[in-house]
């Protein structure tokens, strides 16, 4: 990474991922050693400002050398014991300030991670994105979970976008014992690949066997720019946020990672009962063959919604489906009606599930 404005000295606890047992076994441990949950309380002042605060987790060693995980937060001066945990999307990292002080302002504490190889736990010298199984995710997740029990949260809604969607609804299908997780908000989760049938079913399969003998080996996704100028305020979008972590032209991903997220989604698709309260939104179109810069500005250019609600819908017995008119693929990041339609959406599911912390004031 630059030496910018992320180069802060990290505040180190260490997880490992394995399994689910050890998982758990190494968190009660963890919290029963009052030294490191005294250096895991330990927080640095964000590159956001205004309140927002940064930590560092060091997580084992992995194929690629060292890895390190970081949680953000902001707390509510009205919040109780429920927080907001959001996870991003690919080529992604947690920017979105106005997001995190909607929920602030609202008395929830807010939380959001940086995986391994995004944003800002992309360390010198390693591959952005690079993974070969989305479990490698969970002890990011486990980490954040474990914070957040340390500051005192008790219930936490979880949120992903895109990947992050794709990632924490694996997650909690895989780990149904995470009591504290009481409510999944999926924006535009990344449950199959926008392909056309040939290269869905033929060329994806081909490139994950590819991934398994030759998991580094580089994967071009083209150098469609129109999705990143969409959002950027230095085109024709409205959001500030740094192009080397959040890039506008694509980078190339591996076939590892290809190969990870179609594992992912397939295990979904075979098998997902997750029991946890589920709100799926999504925008209402997607954008096949837009031309002009407002062509991007009201729909999902990234993935396909008929099979985000094809496939959301099948993600456990309690999915409520919420389509927002006009949605970018980043729902929160569409023109600001569009995006209040969308917090609406989220805020009246969050009531529903008797988690509205401003009743309790």
């Amino acid at each position: 990474m630059s030496n910018n404005k992320f180069d802060t000295p990290p505040i180190f606890i260490t997880l490992y991922p394995d399994h689910l047992l050890m998982r758990r076994c190494l968190i009660i441990s963890l919290l029963l050693l009052p030294a490191i949950v005294a250096v895991a309380r330990q927080w640095r002042p964000d590159c956001l400002g205004d309140g927002y605060q940064m930590t560092v987790i060091e997580q084992p060693d992995d194929y690629s050398g060292k890895v390190v995980t970081t949680v953000v937060r902001k707390l509510s001066p009205c919040g109780d014991s429920t927080a907001v945990l959001y996870v991003h999307g690919f080529n992604d990292y947690f920017f979105q300030k106005e997001m995190g002080d909607r929920f602030v302002d609202s008395c929830y504490n807010f939380y959001a991670v940086d995986l391994r190889k995004y944003g800002r736990s992309l360390l010198p010298g390693q591959k952005p994105y690079q993974a070969r199984d989305i479990k490698e995710y969970y002890a990011d997740l486990d980490s954040a979970l474990l914070v957040m029990r340390q500051d005192g949260q008790r219930r936490v809604i979880l949120m992903g976008h895109s990947t992050g969607g794709l990632i924490t609804s694996s997650f909690l299908n895989h780990d149904p014992d995470t009591a504290m997780v009481k409510a999944l908000i999926l924006n535009s989760p990344f449950l199959e690949w926008n392909m056309g049938a040939f290269t869905r079913k033929v060329g994806v399969p081909l490139v994950s066997f590819m991934g398994r003998l030759f998991p580094n080996m580089s994967i071009s996704q083209g150098d469609d720019t129109s999705y990143g100028k969409s959002l950027s305020k230095d085109y024709y979008g409205r959001w500030e946020f740094d192009t080397n972590l959040k890039t506008i032209h694509p980078r190339k991903v591996t076939a590892g990672w290809i190969r990870a997220i179609t594992r992912a989604q397939s295990d979904l698709h075979s098998h997902s009962d997750i029991k946890t309260p589920i709100l799926l939104m999504h925008s209402d179109h997607s954008v096949t063959d837009g031309k002009t810069p407002d062509d991007f500005q009201s729909g999902d250019a990234v993935l396909n919604v008929r099979d985000i609600i094809k496939w959301g819908n099948k993600l456990g017995p309690d999915v409520t489906d919420v389509t927002v008119k006009d949605g970018l693929h980043d729902l929160i990041l569409s023109r600001p009606d569009v995006s209040d339609n969308a917090y609406k959406a989220i805020f009246q599911f969050i009531n529903n599930q008797g988690l509205d912390e401003r009743a309790k004031k």
